[in-house]
């Protein structure tokens, strides 16, 4: 039952690691809104990755949590108030650290399946 719920907890970290990476490389290239995020993501995806909000926003507050983004009130182009979303200096940091994971983990994996 132990292992279960580290095997959980790992897969579970792996997943909101990812998505962190990818919020935080999308913030690189400017500061975005949620909608925008997720609009950046999917079209930058070739429209595989769509992430529902039910995943972005606790993703963002998380984010917010560990300081590696911050968040201010905006209005958009459509006149709409909206919280825009930069990456601080802690999160390039930590995407940086993220890409040299996520670099190794892909080659890792590349090894077994190319075996």
């Amino acid at each position: 039952m132990k292992r279960e719920r580290e095997v959980y907890r790992n897969r579970i970290e792996l997943l909101q690691g990812t998505l962190d990476m990818l919020v935080l490389k999308t913030l690189q290239w400017g500061p975005q809104h949620g909608y925008g995020i997720t609009q950046a993501l999917r079209t930058r995806s070739g429209e595989v990755l769509q992430v529902e909000t039910g995943s972005l926003y606790p993703a963002l507050h998380r984010m917010e949590r560990h300081k590696w983004i911050a968040a201010e009130w905006k209005v958009t182009e459509q006149n709409q108030r909206a919280r825009f979303y930069r990456i601080t200096a802690e999160g390039r940091r930590q995407l940086a650290n993220d890409r040299s994971r996520w670099d190794t983990m892909v080659a890792a994996i590349a090894s077994i399946l190319e075996a």
